[in-house]
C-alpha cells in the first residue's frame, strides 16, 4: 500500500514544480546603465529576493517597484542584501540596477540575482520551529500549499480563458455586423449606379424611359 501512495505523490510533486518560480541569474551591469527584470505574479503571492554585487568603484542602487510605480523595496549603493512583499492584486513588479557614472567607462559589476515567488518564497524551517512541525508535517504542509498554488493557478487560467472566449465572441459578433453592414452598402450603391446611369441614358436619349 506504502508502494500505491509513493506512486500518487511522485507525479504530484513533479506536476507541484511547475507552479514554482525561481529566478537566479548573473549578469554584467556597466557604469551608466540600467538593467531590469519584470515578472508577473498572483494575487496574496509572496516574493522574496536575493542579490549580491560584486566589488567596483561606481554604486549601484536597487529598485523593486509595481506597475503603478509604488516603491517595493529600495537601496542606495547596494551590496548585498533581501527583500520581500506580498501581492496586493494580480500584479507585474520591476527589480531594476542603475549604476552611477558615464557610460562607456569600462567599469562592469558583476550582479547575481535570486528571485523566488509563491511557495518556494517560504521559510519552512522557520515556520517548522514556531509551529513546532515533524518533518512528516512539515513535507504535508509544503504538499499542501502547493496544492492550493495550483489551485489558484487553474482558476486564474480558466479566468482568463473565458475572457479570452467572451472577447473571441464579441468579435466574431463585430465581424458579423460589420459584413452585413458592407454587403447593405454596396448593395446600396450598386442600385444607385444603376439608377444614375439609367436616368443619364434617359436624358441623352439612348434608351426610352
Amino acid at each position: 500500500m506504502a508502494r500505491v501512495h509513493c506512486l500518487v505523490v511522485v507525479p504530484f510533486i513533479f506536476l507541484c514544480i511547475f507552479v514554482v518560480k525561481v529566478h537566479s541569474l548573473s549578469f554584467t551591469l556597466s557604469a551608466g546603465t540600467k538593467k531590469c527584470l519584470r515578472e508577473e505574479v498572483h494575487k496574496d503571492v509572496l516574493v522574496t529576493g536575493e542579490f549580491r554585487l560584486s566589488e567596483a568603484p561606481i554604486k549601484t542602487h536597487l529598485t523593486v517597484v509595481d506597475t503603478n510605480n509604488h516603491v517595493l523595496y529600495k537601496k542606495q549603493d547596494a551590496q548585498k542584501g533581501k527583500f520581500a512583499f506580498t501581492t496586493d492584486d494580480y500584479d507585474m513588479f520591476e527589480v531594476c540596477f542603475e549604476s552611477e557614472g558615464q557610460h562607456g567607462q569600462g567599469i562592469d559589476r558583476e550582479i547575481f540575482l535570486d528571485v523566488k515567488t509563491g511557495v518556494e518564497a517560504k521559510n519552512y524551517d522557520d515556520l517548522a520551529k514556531v509551529e513546532k512541525l515533524k518533518p512528516m508535517e512539515l513535507e504535508l504542509k509544503k504538499l499542501e500549499d502547493l496544492s492550493e498554488a495550483i489551485v489558484n493557478d487553474f482558476a486564474y487560467m480558466r479566468s482568463r480563458e473565458e475572457e479570452m472566449r467572451d472577447t473571441n465572441e464579441s468579435t466574431n459578433a463585430r465581424v458579423l455586423y460589420f459584413s452585413v453592414f458592407s454587403m447593405l452598402c454596396l448593395v446600396g450603391l450598386a442600385a444607385w449606379q444603376i439608377f444614375y446611369l439609367r436616368r443619364f441614358f434617359i436624358s441623352k436619349k439612348l434608351i426610352e424611359n
